[in-house]
């Protein structure tokens, strides 16, 4: 038998594609951590964050907001996080955080083996992974712009994070080794 994949579902866990706010580690563990006491290391130990590629979606600002909003568009293609490991719980607080304005849907993504510039030159594209993926339901409240991962990361995230997550260098996120019997004892 062979090993079982990080994006093999079939023990009950989850994947999801990210392509705002929740791309941030921090974010991400604020949302689906908040009220934990947990030790940091160990909850990052539960989950890979991949660069990957979502075609034949459109990002673009949500009005008024911080966030985005992608929606069907077969010209364009969208980068983004996949993390693996979500439990149903974590699935539940990311329902919750995104509300009603989305809804969760089976996409299939390219995972990135590199990643190219903002424009995507230089992407090179890898193995596909079924996944879930937040799609907006109102389009006509999307600015007509790309959102702006870049100017989220340094003017807008400190209000959206807790501050005792200790990320370093979130952009290049790598997960802390963690024994498989601690990990257990924090889910």
């Amino acid at each position: 038998m062979g090993s079982k994949s990080e994006f093999d579902t079939s023990d009950g866990t989850h994947t999801a594609f990210f392509y705002g706010t929740l791309m941030a580690a921090e974010v991400f563990f604020t949302v689906c951590y908040r009220n934990s006491t947990t030790d940091t290391k160990l909850l990052k130990s539960l989950h890979n964050f991949h660069p990957a590629l979502l075609h034949g979606y459109c990002r673009r600002r949500v009005k008024a907001a911080d966030y985005p909003g992608i929606t069907p568009d077969a010209a364009h293609e969208v980068r983004g996080m996949l993390v693996t490991g979500l439990t149903d719980a974590n699935m539940w607080h990311l329902d919750v955080f995104e509300g009603d304005e989305y809804t969760r849907e089976k996409v299939k993504v390219r995972l990135l083996s590199k990643v190219g510039d903002d424009q995507g030159a230089g992407n090179i594209e890898g193995q596909e992974v079924e996944t879930e993926v937040y799609v907006f339901k109102y389009p006509a409240h999307l600015e007509d712009r790309e959102w702006d991962f870049h100017e989220f990361r340094t003017q807008k995230m400190k209000n959206w994070t807790r501050e005792d997550y200790g990320f370093e260098d979130a952009d290049h996120f790598a997960p802390t080794e963690v024994d498989d019997e601690d990990k257990g004892a924090a889910v």
